[in-house]
């Protein structure tokens, strides 16, 4: 009997240690298990639905393809030396593999040297393949591998009152990377600019000096215009421009290509009744615009018109201001034959015009 009980308390003890040594193994994996996984940093984890918004989906997406440059130029110092200074800076958009960026001519337009700030801290050496101050765009190539590229959208399908994102350096590179939300406020705004009218898209996103040359984004993370004009009036706020994409891709691989952008051109001095009028002309214009003076060996010349004709109608489109005309003008390619309507002496006649391209000294 006490031989049995021995051997009882003896089989409670050997369990007793095995489940207690099963406690301790199985305490031992799960700490193991937790030094094992790392916790997740507050950037790795889930954003809610709320928070992980259209515009921080296309920051991601695009903030990476934007960059800085600085425009950097010789000048003479106080005691006539000359030195490399900066002139000033502006953003761009890289748009291809192997290097190019679209940024506006103004950002670009006298340098000396460009550096180019890319999102992951590299600064290169840039160089302006091409630039249209008429439609204020350039490209400017760098040689630098690991590029992040922007994907451009369609600009024609863009809606008024749809979000619009605003990505550039603000101020300068202090502020690169800088995003800023709104809405497009309206399409094919028309606004002029010297003598030339700009069918741009409008938003209320900010767009201050150093934004110029950045993006224009939709919600989906494409690029649909390159950020380029500004009003700064006293009492203007909220009031943005930017080239529409489908203007711009033409006009950019032009650029790249050849390094300036082939326009037709008459190769005519105008005066429509605005211009008489400021100079104190009283003239009858017969509701066209008169031609001051004619370019020998122009398009204009070889198709018989004459100074002091009044043109009527430019390739089927009537034309009473010497915008219109331009603007007509500018929808043609080099090359294409056009009928004019002209007026001499109090006679109307028809004459054919075949467009080239602009020469170098009159292109800008």
């Amino acid at each position: 009997m006490q031989k049995s009980l021995w051997k009882k308390t003896a089989n409670i003890l050997v369990c007793g240690l095995l489940g207690a040594a099963v406690l301790v193994a199985g305490c031992g994996d799960n700490k193991t298990s937790a030094a094992d996984s790392k916790p997740q940093t507050k950037q790795e984890q889930q954003l809610s639905a709320a928070r992980n918004t259209p515009i921080v989906t296309a920051a991601k997406k695009v903030g990476p393809a934007v960059v800085g440059i600085t425009n950097k130029a010789y000048v003479r110092d106080f005691f006539n030396r000359v030195k490399l200074t900066e002139r000033g800076t502006g953003s761009g958009v890289i748009y291809d593999k192997a290097g190019y960026i679209a940024t506006n001519n103004h950002v670009v337009e006298g340098a000396s040297e460009i550096i180019v700030s890319l999102s992951d801290g590299r600064t290169v050496k840039g160089k302006v393949l091409g630039a249209d101050a008429v439609t204020d765009l350039a490209v400017v190539k760098i040689n630098a591998d690991n590029l992040t590229v922007a994907e451009f959208g369609d600009s024609d399908t863009l809606q008024v009152g749809e979000p619009a994102i605003a990505i550039g350096n603000p101020l300068g590179l202090e502020f690169r990377g800088s995003v800023t939300a709104g809405v497009i406020s309206a399409l094919n705004r028309s606004i002029e600019i010297g003598e030339r009218k700009f069918n741009l898209i409008q938003t209320d996103a900010a767009i201050n000096p150093g934004n110029s040359g950045g993006a224009l984004v939709n919600a989906d993370g494409e690029v649909v215009g390159i950020n380029s004009a500004k009003i700064a009036v006293s009492g203007v706020e909220g009031i943005g421009f930017a080239i529409p994409v489908n203007t711009a891709k033409p006009i950019l691989q032009e650029l790249a290509d050849r390094g300036r952008v082939a326009r037709p051109y008459l190769g005519a001095s105008l005066m429509d009744k605005d211009i008489a009028a400021r100079y104190g002309f009283e003239i009858d214009l017969h509701g066209g615009i008169f031609l001051v003076k004619v370019v020998p060996n122009s398009p204009a010349a070889k198709a018989d018109i004459r100074a002091g004709d009044i043109i009527l109608n430019f390739n089927g489109s009537k034309v009473s201001t010497a915008l219109e005309l331009r603007s007509k003008l500018s929808e043609c390619k080099v090359g294409q034959s056009v009928d004019v309507l002209i007026m001499r002496n109090g006679d109307t006649q028809t004459k054919t015009v075949v467009l080239e391209e602009v020469p170098e000294e009159y292109a800008n």
